[in-house]
C-alpha cells in the first residue's frame, strides 16, 4: 500500500528516540493545510506515535491504539500486534487507509492495515510518501555523521521536503530521552 500526503520520520541514538513530521495536507493537487500535528505522544507520554495517510484514518488508529496501550499497560509490542490483528480482521477498519509508525524507549514499529507490524533493523524507520526519502538520508547522516536524534530527523526532514510535494517544512519534533 503506497500513502501519499505526508512524512514521519523516526530514529533512535544515544539513548533517544525522536519522531518528527511535516504539517502538510494535501487535497488532490492543493496543500489546503501547513501545520497539521500528526504525531502525538500516547500513554503517559511514553510512546510517540505518528501517521501518514488519511487525516480522519490516522486520527482513528491513533485513538484505537491508545486505548490498546492502556489495555496491555504500556506493552508496545503487544498494543500494536493487537492493533494489527483487529485492524486486518474488522470489516470497518481494513477501509482504513493509513500507516502507523510508533515508538518507545526500546523499539519503534510500522503497523499497517495488512496484518504488519514490522520493526527494522536499523534504527530508523520512515512512513508517508516522503518516507523513503527521509529515512535514507537519515541512515546517511546515523552512519556518516555524529549529530544527535533530533537533528538528524530534522535534517532528513528537510531534505525529503525538497524532494516530496507532498512534504512541507513545518515539522513537528518528539523525543523520548532515557530514563
Amino acid at each position: 500500500m503506497r500513502i501519499y500526503g505526508t512524512t514521519i520520520l523516526c530514529v533512535r541514538r544515544d539513548g533517544k528516540t525522536v519522531m518528527g513530521g511535516d504539517g502538510q495536507v494535501t487535497v488532490g493537487s492543493s496543500a489546503i493545510k501547513h501545520r497539521a500535528r500528526k504525531i502525538r505522544r500516547l500513554y503517559e507520554g511514553k510512546v510517540i506515535a505518528g501517521f501518514a495517510g488519511s487525516a480522519a484514518d490516522g486520527l482513528a488508529l491513533l485513538e484505537r491504539f491508545d486505548r490498546k496501550l492502556e489495555e496491555f499497560r504500556g506493552n508496545l509490542l503487544r498494543a500494536s500486534v493487537e492493533l494489527a490483528k483487529e485492524w486486518r480482521m474488522d470489516k470497518y477498519l481494513r477501509r482504513l487507509e493509513a500507516l502507523l509508525l510508533v515508538a518507545d524507549r526500546e523499539r519503534m514499529l510500522l503497523i499497517s492495515g495488512n496484518g504488519d507490524v514490522i520493526e527494522p533493523d536499523d534504527p530508523v524507520l520512515g512512513i508517508g510518501s516522503g518516507g523513503d526519502f527521509a529515512r535514507a538520508a537519515a541512515l546517511a547522516l546515523l552512519r556518516n555523521t555524529d549529530l544527535p536524534a533530533d537533528e538528524i530527523v530534522r535534517r532528513s526532514l528537510e531534505i525529503a521536503g525538497e524532494i516530496c510535494i507532498y512534504t512541507n517544512r513545518e515539522f513537528v519534533i518528539e523525543v523520548l530521552d532515557e530514563e
